[in-house]
């Protein structure tokens, strides 16, 4: 089952998009809503996770769909669905943090700009819009709708976590001639990217403006908590 060549903001792309930020609010209220005993539906959102991403990602590996340089569960947005079901399983602090940066920051970037070449209903169109989506609506669950509170100690490991990841991909991708993660190379795809130079320039500029983005998404959780408010990630 295949779709035809993907175009950027055409219909589907829209509509993916429209479904995306038409969550946001839902999951919110379902969290606020669910405070006073969250384990319960967080572990439910937990399982439909797993459940809507898992069997799309197997369907992405059977022959006829894999493709090296796309299918290995190896890009940041695929370690961010597996932060995002222990996040939601256990409200630990560092996968609650890793949901929230990865969630909310790069998340979004690769849904505006999106590196597809199949549309709708192809296998890797569905596995790209579900996961990428539903690791943002927990991003909100967990921390609008909980209230579980990042913190400078959650940013740091998240930079740290990163960090690693990029070390990682570069000899990887040299290895199997791949460009997971756009280490190695910008996207052939337009993509914000472009605006900042020549590799390796444009990998520094983007680790200090999302270092920047990330405190200021960090700023005002730190702030005096009302005592009616949960408290802190544990």
């Amino acid at each position: 089952m295949t779709g035809g060549e993907f175009e950027p903001y055409g219909v589907t792309h829209l509509v993916m998009l429209a479904i995306g930020l038409g969550g946001v609010v839902p999951v919110a209220v379902l969290g606020r809503r669910h405070r006073d005993d969250p384990v319960r539906v967080s572990r439910w959102f937990a399982v439909a996770l797993v459940g809507c991403t898992v069997p799309l990602q197997v369907i992405d590996h059977l022959p006829g769909n894999f493709d090296l340089e796309t299918s290995l569960p190896i890009q940041l947005c695929d370690i961010a669905a597996v932060a995002a079901v222990v996040a939601l399983w256990t409200h630990r602090l560092t996968p609650v943090a890793l949901t929230y940066y990865w969630g909310l920051l790069l998340t979004p970037q690769a849904l505006l700009t999106p590196a597809l070449a199949s549309d709708f209903p192809d296998p890797k169109f569905l596995a790209f819009w579900a996961m990428h989506i539903l690791v943002i609506w927990a991003a909100v669950f967990l921390t609008v709708g909980l209230g579980l509170r990042p913190t400078w100690s959650g940013l740091a490991r998240t930079a740290a976590l990163t960090a690693a990841w990029m070390a990682v991909m570069y000899p990887v991708n040299v290895a199997l001639g791949t460009n997971y993660g756009f280490v190695n190379a910008k996207p052939s795809t337009g993509s914000f990217l472009d605006l900042l130079g020549p590799w390796p320039f444009y990998l520094l500029f983007e680790a200090l403006i999302v270092a920047a983005v990330w405190a200021l998404m960090t700023w005002p959780w730190t702030r005096r908590r009302p005592a009616d408010e949960p408290s802190s990630m544990p």
